[in-house]
């Protein structure tokens, strides 16, 4: 029994290797054709769709290659369906051809148009359909809305049939609603309370007018970006520890909107230490860039106060003529005083020639206007942040949506490529606007503008504006590197009218003002211009003897020169939270034209400080202006008038020297020669959610204005107030920032005022664009 269950077992294996045999040998069995046949294809030339399967006759193929012909075949993304069928020494390859696209069309878009969609998706008419990019173009769609805040899009493409292998694609589109951002949270901070930190991000709470505001929609790319807006605030304050840990979006049981919650990690504030120089190069003396830093021990340490000490050095370095030099700054941390010693090191860099700088991506701009930014040509040195410096200009320009520099090896060692890839975006801008004031009452504005004129990054505007009694016409053209990357060049056109504006008379004006200005240090700049004038007063009456005499002269030109120095820490000095500036004006007049000599001054100072945490904003302001005149009587369309943003509480011209009749009939405001303003402000939160986009304010304004250096010589007329009286003045502010534009409500009272003033004790001004 047993030998007959052993010759059973041998005799059922040797069959399975009997059989296995026979299919290895069919396996390695080959293929030859004599001929490759295509059937079905109507629009796909036989010869292209043999070429696609990389078989030909008359060779040898095995069932692997059979099977990579099909998925070339089928990865052309020209058939619906491929078969590749061996029959004898024939091939034959089926083939279902993809339909054409007859026609694309969008249903339930309302928010994005249809030129919009098309120019984002893959699919065209009189292409070939696939499934794939149909499918690729629904979610580039979806991507449109999301990017809006729509999460809830959908797209669903359908396909209609037509004859002759032709479809049409109809993307029905479900837009759905906005997803809001219903609350912003802050954990972990404890420096700076949320309020503060909300008014860093951009993206904002939905509020009441959530119908307006667009940045209470959740993006996420937007969400990114506040991550370094947090981040560089608090770099910036010397929190070198900051960290946003995590970044939680939460969404609500509807769908419809989200939590948002931004986990941080404060840290402490760190200041400067030590601040050292060091030369590891026996060619450099260290006196010679002491100059160059500005770093004090005490100061609060900040990312942007290291690079401009670093910027500052190298460019010491090429001043000095000495090449390669490289600035390495070695930080020591000391967390027992919470200090940082920061030391740095001149040494010896890379000895790295730039090859060539080569830009692409501009179609419109020309190629001097990006090279200009560069502060480095071909063949010189190498240098690392001169690059990045002039990738922050050519971001800067604000002529591209997107600008990238990069660095590469050149051709040959020791050299090195910087590309410049950029995307051009629109410059030009026509708007339509609306204005109002106490002072101008409603006004209309019309504007063009074109920042990059002619591809040649030059600027040219021409503004229309026009008031209740007022209107003016403005050109302007500003060259921004005119012979000097940093030398500007302006001209300024400008004329305007005026129709009894505060006044019985009217006026008309013509400015001409070429200016230069360039920068002097890091905060502060300086203006040379010329000036060519002419002004006339017409249509006076009912005036007193002054304003009469001073009509009579009707037009009179003027030609002259001056200036203007500013100097502002505002936002940008050591410290972020407090800032000067000081704006001096000086003008000289008289060179030619029926204008005795004369000269104007103005300065306006102005320092800023925030307490609290930030929340709350203090500022002091002084203005003054004087005005000599060679023949001592200087004319009613020079001097100055007070109004409402330089000494609040009065109506235009409704304080300071005038001309009245002892019946009251003649009442000329005159302005004056000389004005002295103080002013002391507050700005502080209401306590409402910072997305509804309203503050506080309180001030106390101080202010004189005298002097006409005329006379009277009607002896039924008094001049008054020309010695000069002080006004007092306080009030709240409401500030609100809308969706049209900012609004600004002031409620004032007088203090101290004179008999004939007119007060003013609520003003709105708005300005918006359409």
């Amino acid at each position: 029994m047993g030998s007959i269950r052993r010759l059973l077992i041998l005799s059922t294996l040797s069959l399975c290797l009997f059989v296995m045999s026979g299919v290895q040998g069919a396996m390695a069995q080959g293929f030859s054709f004599s001929r490759i046949d295509v059937e079905g294809n109507k629009r796909i030339e036989t010869s292209t769709i043999i070429t696609y399967s990389g078989l030909a006759t008359d060779q040898v193929f095995g069932a692997d290659d059979l099977n990579r012909a099909y998925q070339n075949i089928l990865a052309s993304g020209l058939f619906e369906s491929v078969e590749v069928v061996p029959n004898g020494n024939r091939l034959i390859i089926n083939v279902n051809e993809f339909p054409t696209v007859n026609k694309i069309a969008f249903e339930g878009n309302r928010r994005v148009n249809d030129n919009t969609l098309k120019s984002i998706i893959g699919l065209q008419p009189r292409r070939v359909f696939n499934p794939d990019k149909a499918d690729a173009d629904r979610a580039a769609i979806v991507q449109v809305y999301a990017d809006q805040g729509r999460l809830a899009a959908r797209v669903t493409p359908k396909i209609i049939r037509r004859s002759d292998n032709r479809v049409d694609v109809i993307f029905e589109i479900f837009e759905g609603g906005l997803t809001e951002i219903e609350r912003i949270g802050i954990v972990g901070n404890k420096v700076f309370s949320d309020r503060r930190l909300r008014r860093v991000l951009d993206t904002k709470q939905a509020g009441f007018l959530r119908l307006f505001v667009r940045r209470d929609t959740f993006l996420a790319d937007r969400i990114d970006f506040d991550e370094r807006l947090l981040t560089d605030f608090y770099n910036a304050r010397g929190y070198i520890d900051f960290k946003v840990n995590d970044v939680n979006a939460e969404l609500t049981e509807e769908n419809n909107a989200y939590f948002v919650t931004f986990n941080v990690r404060e840290g402490q504030i760190f200041r400067f230490g030590d601040v050292t120089l060091i030369s590891e190069r026996s060619d450099i003396d260290v006196e010679d860039f002491q100059i160059a830093v500005s770093a004090e021990t005490g100061d609060v340490y900040s990312p942007t106060l290291m690079e401009k000490n670093l910027s500052r050095l190298e460019a010491r370095a090429t001043q000095l003529g000495l090449d390669f030099v490289r600035v390495t700054p070695r930080v020591t941390r000391n967390d027992a005083d919470l200090t940082l010693d920061v030391e740095f090191v001149l040494e010896q860099g890379e000895r790295v020639f730039v090859e060539r700088i080569d830009i692409t991506g501009n179609t419109t701009t020309l190629d001097r206007v990006i090279r200009r930014q560069f502060r480095i040509s071909e063949g010189d040195p190498f240098n690392p942040r001169l690059i990045r410096e002039a990738a922050e200009r050519i971001r800067a320009l604000g002529l591209f949506g997107n600008a990238g520099v990069n660095a590469r090896e050149g051709t040959q060692p020791g050299q090195i490529i910087v590309d410049v890839e950029v995307e051009e975006q629109p410059t030009g801008s026509l708007q339509l606007g609306a204005t109002y004031s106490g002072d101008n009452g409603f006004g209309v504005v019309i504007d063009y503008s074109e920042r990059n004129f002619l591809g040649r990054g030059q600027a040219l505007s021409f503004a229309i504006r026009s008031g209740v009694d007022n209107q003016s016409y403005a050109f302007n053209f500003t060259e921004p590197e005119f012979l000097n990357p940093e030398l500007r060049f302006n001209l300024g056109l400008s004329y305007g009218e005026t129709d009894n504006q505060g006044a019985a008379y009217d006026t008309n004006s013509l400015d001409i003002t070429p200016s230069l200005s360039f920068p002097i240090s890091d905060y502060s700049r300086l203006s040379v211009r010329g000036n060519i004038s002419a002004t006339q007063m017409l249509n006076a009456s009912g005036v007193g003897s002054i304003i009469e005499a001073e009509a009579n002269l009707e037009r009179v030109d003027d030609a002259g020169f001056g200036f203007t120095y500013r100097y502002d820490t505002r936002g940008v000095g050591l410290d972020p939270s407090s800032g000067i500036a000081v704006i001096y004006n000086q003008d000289f007049g008289g060179i030619a034209g029926d204008k005795g000599a004369y000269s104007k001054s103005t300065i306006r100072t102005i320092g800023e400080r925030a307490i609290m945490n930030e929340d709350v904003v203090l500022r002091g302001v002084f203005e003054a202006g004087w005005l000599h005149h060679s023949e001592g009587s200087s004319r009613v369309t020079d001097r100055f008038f007070l109004p409402a943003t330089v000494l609040r509480g009065f109506e235009f011209a409704g304080m300071g020297p005038r001309q009245r009749s002892i019946n009251g009939v003649i009442n000329d405001p005159l302005g004056g020669n000389k004005y002295t303003v103080a002013k002391f402000e507050v700005d502080f939160p209401l306590g409402l959610p910072e997305e509804y986009g309203m503050s506080g304010g309180a001030f106390y304004h101080a202010g004189n204005l005298w002097d006409t250096g005329a006379t009277v010589t009607n002896q039924d007329d008094r001049l008054e107030y020309d010695n000069g009286s002080w006004r007092h003045v306080v009030g709240a502010t409401l500030y609100w920032t809308t969706p049209i534009g900012p609004l600004r409500f002031d409620f004032t009272r007088a203090l101290k005022k004179e008999t004939h003033d007119v007060e003013r004790t609520f003003d709105m001004s708005i300005a918006t664009r359409f």
